[in-house]
């Protein structure tokens, strides 16, 4: 390894992409030692999130994190700087051939925008089995054309023989439709019709909104890489998580309603306050958790993730 190694990591979330890292390295230095022969190289991380993000609370992080590392791996472990770059990962980032890896974790599900819709998603915020088969193709066209630029520009960047690994939300059923992915804002969309009932929301204000996101199946991920043409996939895979796991809250371990409202609140408030009315996210979210409570109670709720390890071609 040379001592010009460019590390890429999207910041989302980033405690669990140095995690990942961390254990990484742990291994490899744990594995040369025992043969004598480990020297560390220098490491440079490329944070990258769009210009909005807080980079100072992300930076705020760092030193413990180096300074944990260095008391597991000890002094030859080599320098670390980090550096901030900002600007959608759907556009070029880094000079060309000047990346060793790139690591995107929890980010490549959202699209750089809404779908471009011909028919009304009527009473819907996602897909949904409810929802025109307009609606299901729009949404992998923007996912076809969003991840194609990702694969595209990253290769520019990467140097032959560079790698990437990539995890993020999707699917194991080819329906783009299905419970496995979808459910979670469907859930939400029943939230928001209440509130419409209620007559606190308009209904056109429901009917006119739509997450940009697309949860795409490993079968959808290998089309796309085969056909934008630049990678190899060395391995694709899917995992499943509960509901109540990826929350992460250990406090509130028993009180999967609670948690998945508060992880979900905050993800998509910030893309509802642009909709709705901010003073009515409390009350959202309320109904969301004991919509949310009634389901899982009833029913095995799981998050799918798809991983894909990938390998810049010649």
């Amino acid at each position: 390894m040379s001592h010009d190694n460019a590390l890429l990591i999207w910041v989302v979330p980033l405690e669990q992409t140095l995690s990942w890292w961390y254990q990484s390295l742990l291994k490899s230095s744990k594995k040369n030692e025992k043969k004598h022969e480990f020297q560390s190289p220098e490491f440079h991380f490329l944070f990258n999130d769009l210009p909005s993000n807080d980079f100072n609370t992300i930076f705020q992080s760092l030193g413990k994190f180096e300074h944990d590392l260095r008391n597991k791996i000890g002094e030859r472990f080599g320098p670390c700087v980090f550096s901030g770059v900002s600007g959608s990962f759907y556009t070029r980032l880094f000079p060309s051939k000047s990346l060793h890896f790139v690591h995107s974790s929890y980010s490549l599900h959202w699209l750089s925008q809404v779908p471009d819709l011909i028919e009304k998603n009527k009473g819907n915020i996602y897909m949904s089995s409810a929802s025109p088969l307009s609606v299901m193709k729009a949404y992998y066209k923007q996912y076809e054309s969003d991840f194609s630029n990702f694969l595209k520009y990253r290769s520019e960047e990467l140097m032959k023989g560079g790698k990437m690994v990539l995890t993020f939300l999707g699917r194991e059923s080819e329906d783009p439709s299905s419970k496995e992915c979808c459910y979670i804002w469907e859930l939400l969309s029943m939230a928001l019709n209440e509130l419409v009932v209620e007559g606190l929301i308009e209904e056109e204000k429901v009917d006119s909104f739509n997450t940009p996101q697309y949860t795409p199946s490993p079968a959808e991920v290998k089309y796309i890489v085969d056909k934008e043409g630049s990678f190899t996939i060395n391995r694709l895979e899917t995992t499943r998580v509960h509901w109540n796991n990826a929350s992460n809250n250990n406090e509130n371990i028993n009180n999967g309603g609670y948690n998945v409202s508060r992880c979900m609140r905050a993800v998509a408030e910030p893309l509802l306050v642009s909709q709705f009315s901010p003073k009515l996210m409390d009350l959202v979210f309320q109904k969301y958790e004991e919509i949310v409570s009634e389901c899982m109670a009833k029913e095995k709720t799981e998050f799918i993730n798809v991983t894909v390890s990938l390998t810049r071609k010649n």
